[in-house]
């Protein structure tokens, strides 16, 4: 058992945080707002998918959700019974710009968000905004391909502009996009997330490249971001004295095995899913290592490009949830040894996912840690500290917001979990918290 494991039981204090630390919660447009065509929204890519017979399991939708168009007051009144001191929120894009950029800003819309920021001060919490949370304009989808044209980089621009002149004198934090390189995974390469890419052996889907699309889904991304960054450094930063970054999903990952391969592709994970991301935007440009296994497939960035988004960056914002055992697929054949666990990739063999297998359960069916309700997580928290202590010393230091950890339990938890006690949940937090608190206190010796 590694330092850290045993602390499912173990304590954590405020006073073990610095002060200004944030205790926050996350919540996207989409998932909680409901009011889907109330008010002059527009439909949403989610909105179409989810209405479409099949997308979603037992034929859910988020036409109400949790109701906080409507609700947005209650909840506001609840995160402040819970002492939290910040509230990461998305904004929709059809609710604010029903067209993009060919129709009119919805008052509304800006209304709407005006009231939950107002209402956050007032009760002394802090707004962290993400601009784009995976849902947009259907309108985007039908006339570009959304994310896979260089054109939803300006419909981004204008979209955040608009969010710079009517937030940004109280809205002190922006993430940009929250986590491309797990958005363009689950829309483009395995095809369950609209607009429903994906090509075999990853999925059967009627339309996509599995191999090529994620990867112009991303490297748009990057340029949408950097581009938005450049207006508000240049023209909003200054008087609204906010910072601004982009937020990465940060799975954590070991090596299945002590042979050398597999410890060199627990490594590989971690350039292929985080350092793909967040790489260019501090050091100007994609890994050596994904250029050279990805060869022409991988757009490439201009001169000018590589300037722009170079330390496009004032944080890093990281999503983690857990951690994942790794196996090398470039000098053996790999195939999924577990097949009801729900984390074996397949596609192992391709350059897209760097030639490496990713499993709950090591060679001999042994999980990495307890499972949590939702089919692929487990529980390890020194997997907390050990991302924030890679992208510590891989990007020099930058200030890091954990923006999303969380345990995910659902009400056919193996043994009938009870959710009123939600014992697994607070145990969850109590480690994970532990374990951050403990990278901070190593950065800061």
């Amino acid at each position: 058992m590694r330092k850290g494991e045993n602390c499912l039981e173990e304590e954590v204090k405020k006073s073990e945080f610095p002060d200004g630390f944030l205790f926050g919660t996350s919540t996207s447009a989409y998932q909680i707002e409901g009011g889907y065509i109330e008010d002059g929204k527009s439909l949403s890519n989610w909105d179409v998918y989810s209405h479409t017979n099949g997308s979603i399991k037992n034929g859910g939708n988020g036409d109400i959700a949790d109701d906080h168009y409507h609700r947005y007051l209650e909840d506001i009144d609840i995160m402040e019974s819970l002492g939290v001191n910040a509230y990461r929120f998305s904004i929709s894009w059809s609710r604010v710009l029903p067209n993009g950029s060919s129709g009119p800003m919805n008052p509304a819309g800006i209304k709407f968000y005006n009231n939950i920021i107002d209402n956050l001060l007032l009760k002394g919490i802090t707004p962290f905004v993400t601009i784009h949370h995976n849902d947009y304009p259907q309108e985007l989808e039908e006339r570009y391909g959304a994310w896979l044209s260089p054109f939803m980089q300006e419909e981004f621009v204008h979209f955040a502009s608009i969010y710079f002149k009517n937030f940004g004198n109280r809205v002190k934090y922006w993430a940009t996009i929250n986590e491309p390189n797990l958005f363009s995974e689950l829309a483009y390469m395995k095809g369950i997330f609209p607009p429903v890419h994906c090509s075999p052996p990853f999925g059967k889907c009627s339309y996509g490249n599995s191999d090529i699309e994620p990867l112009l889904v991303v490297h748009n991304s990057i340029l949408a971001h950097a581009k938005a960054v450049k207006i508000y450094r240049d023209q909003f930063q200054v008087e609204q004295r906010g910072m601004i970054g982009m937020v990465a999903s940060a799975y954590m990952y070991r090596p299945m095995t002590d042979d050398e391969v597999d410890k060199k592709a627990a490594t590989r994970a971690l350039t292929f899913h985080v350092a793909w991301l967040l790489d260019p935007l501090v050091h100007g440009d994609y890994p050596i290592e994904i250029r050279h296994y990805h060869g022409r497939k991988l757009p490439r960035f201009s001169y000018e490009e590589k300037l722009l988004i170079k330390n496009s960056m004032d944080f890093i914002g990281i999503n983690h949830y857990s951690t994942l055992f790794v196996k090398d697929c470039l000098h053996s054949n790999c195939t999924c040894m577990h097949e009801n666990n729900p984390t074996c990739s397949h596609g192992e063999n391709h350059a897209i996912l760097g030639f490496l297998l990713t499993s709950g359960q090591n060679k001999d069916g042994e999980f990495i840690g307890d499972l949590m309700g939702m089919p692929g997580l487990y529980v390890v928290p020194q997997g907390m500290e050990d991302i924030i202590d890679y992208i510590k010393k891989r990007y020099n230091n930058m200030p890091i917001f954990v923006t999303e950890n969380g345990y995910g339990s659902n009400d056919n938890q193996e043994g009938g979990y009870d959710l009123d006690k939600d014992i697994n949940r607070i145990k969850f937090h109590k480690a994970y918290l532990a374990s951050l608190a403990r990278s901070i206190r190593y950065f800061y010796r």
